[in-house]
């Protein structure tokens, strides 16, 4: 396992209203929500770097607007007839 350690001034800390924990679990969702919404992970990965099974993962991001599955036109059809 590797480690990424970011400098988080105490300023920004008590600027947010979170406690340390709270702060750096929705910097790593976030993290792994863009990486996800860039295609740089499968939704497997981008769950399991922020410790959310992936269910979880996929609905939240679904709530923020990131596209959860990237269908083309046909694909579309396939999945929707008539629609």
């Amino acid at each position: 396992m590797s480690t990424l350690s970011i400098e988080i001034p105490d300023s920004v800390l008590l600027a947010s209203g979170q406690s340390r924990e709270e702060f750096l679990g929705e910097a790593k969702f976030l993290l792994a929500a863009k990486l996800f919404e860039l295609g740089r992970l499968s939704s497997g990965k981008a769950a399991e770097l922020c410790s959310m099974p992936r269910a979880e993962f996929i609905l939240k991001v679904g709530r923020m607007g990131i596209a959860v599955a990237d269908l083309d036109d046909e694909e579309l059809q396939r999945e929707f007839p008539g629609g």
